[in-house]
């Protein structure tokens, strides 16, 4: 194959490999506009209807590194194919909720394309290596094609699904997935380079290879420790909140006790303690996506409560924050390539610190051309930061656990998310005005402190991991 034949390939192939990874972002926030239609569907109420967030939230969280894991023992292109086919069998389950009326085959549904669509962006990053030395390019440029269609995805979430509603209701929300599924399993399937050698799959090497010990501990503690933060208990179950919270924390010690002993832990807790770069790039992910997340769930709020716009309005004021992402993330790419990881991590931190405290002037005016300017900014540091990281993880992971390292750092975007909403939920309670989104802008930037803290520190690790 010619040098040209190569890299065309390879674009088709991230291609390919895009649409899959768009999935998970698409149905974490497509479903936002169905939450009303599902309550008058099914006779629910508010409180209840919105579990269907809660329970992909949590399958997210806990199945990305899973599904990480999954594809470092049985390879990334056998692995993909598996969750687009796990996907196009949960796009068909919700569905099926209308005809027994049953809400809990549309909370089935939820979880299941969690776990299906978690496998896309763990796989994404384990061939992005492979691929680059087969076209002869960076990384980088490869990954933030990967980082372009996660943003767009998610921006374009609500957009989609209110179109989808309106032509089909909110069954095809779920059913768009069975096409899109089969399109991105058949086209790795023919175009991602074949897998190395590795475990068959059989039943005795799920055993050996997974941990299943230290993956059900973990997924113990960290369902239930995110119940706690979320209040899924509710707030008259002050008892089961408690209960809830001692099975988390002793979930999470049996979680470190085995992951410690085990030949082969499903989180190798020696070597993240041991690799600085690593868990400091999952910590500062997990910060600044909290940053980020105030900014995303917090401006809309402000922007219809206090500035009296249209959620029509509101989804325009909000399109530059991924058009910049969308518009810069080669630059980001070539900075990397040129000037190295480390200059763009602190770059990341000191630019979401300034992104954070001029949120401010939503305090001072809510005008649109202000409101623009405003989520353009935020977008470049969100843009430096999602590629940045990523990379860092990439490169510091040992090569055998790529795909549980990308996984978890996914996890840590979720977490972050839920960190906002709850913040978002205690700041914002008795209403949007001026002074309730100052403290959030406060919040903000308290957190964007803690992060550049993180990112210079991880910086000094990346070099000194390069050296």
């Amino acid at each position: 194959m010619t040098q040209d034949a190569a890299a065309r390939r390879v674009g088709w192939t991230i291609a390919a490999l895009c649409l899959g990874t768009t999935l998970n972002p698409l149905n974490s926030s497509m479903v936002a506009v169905a939450l009303l239609a599902l309550q008058h569907d099914f006779g629910i109420s508010i409180g209840e209807v919105t579990w269907v967030i809660t329970v992909f939230y949590i399958a997210s969280t806990v199945g990305q590194p899973l599904m990480g894991r999954v594809i470092d023992a049985f390879g990334a292109r056998r692995v993909f194919c598996g969750g687009m086919v796990v996907v196009v069998i949960a796009g068909a389950i919700a569905p099926l909720g209308l005809i027994g009326d049953s809400f809990w085959m549309v909370l089935l549904s939820r979880g299941v394309l969690a776990i299906g669509t978690s496998v896309a962006f763990p796989a994404a990053v384990a061939l992005v290596g492979p691929l680059a030395a087969m076209a002869s390019t960076s990384a980088p440029r490869l990954l933030a094609r990967v980082q372009v269609a996660n943003t767009t995805a998610a921006a374009l979430g609500p957009v989609v699904g209110g179109v989808l509603i309106t032509i089909a209701g909110w069954p095809a929300i779920f059913l768009v997935n069975v096409p899109l599924g089969i399109a991105a399993l058949i086209s790795v399937w023919v175009l991602a380079p074949r897998d190395t050698a590795r475990t068959a799959v059989s039943g005795s090497a799920v055993l050996r290879v997974l941990d299943p010990a230290g993956v059900v501990a973990f997924a113990v503690g960290a369902v239930t420790l995110l119940l706690v933060v979320l209040g899924a208990a509710g707030p008259a179950s002050a008892a089961a909140m408690w209960i809830t919270l001692a099975v988390g924390i002793a979930a999470i010690a049996v979680f470190i006790w085995r992951e410690l002993r085990a030949r082969a832990p499903f989180i190798d807790l020696r070597m993240l303690a041991a690799n600085r770069a690593l868990s400091l790039s999952f910590i500062g992910f997990a910060v600044f996506s909290a940053v980020y997340y105030l900014a995303f769930f917090g401006l809309p709020q402000m922007l219809e409560s206090f500035a009296g716009y249209s959620t029509a309005i509101v989804g325009l004021l909000m399109l530059p924050l991924s058009g910049m992402t969308i518009a810069i993330a080669p630059l980001v790419a070539r900075a990397i390539d040129r000037r190295g990881l480390a200059p763009v991590l602190v770059a990341t931190g000191v630019l979401l610190l300034g992104a954070s405290a001029l949120l401010g002037i939503g305090v001072l005016t809510t005008a649109p051309v202000w409101m623009l300017l405003m989520a353009a900014i935020m977008g470049v540091p969100y843009c430096m930061g999602s590629l940045a990281m990523t990379e860092a993880v990439r490169r510091s992971a040992p090569p055998e656990a790529v795909g549980v390292a990308s996984g978890l750092l996914q996890s840590m975007r979720y977490i972050g998310a839920i960190i906002a909403t709850v913040l978002l939920g205690r700041l914002l309670a008795g209403g949007v005005d001026a002074s309730t989104w100052g403290a959030v802008v406060i919040a903000a930037s308290a957190i964007g402190v803690g992060h550049l803290a993180v990112m210079l520190v991880a910086a000094a690790a990346v070099r000194r991991r390069a050296a």
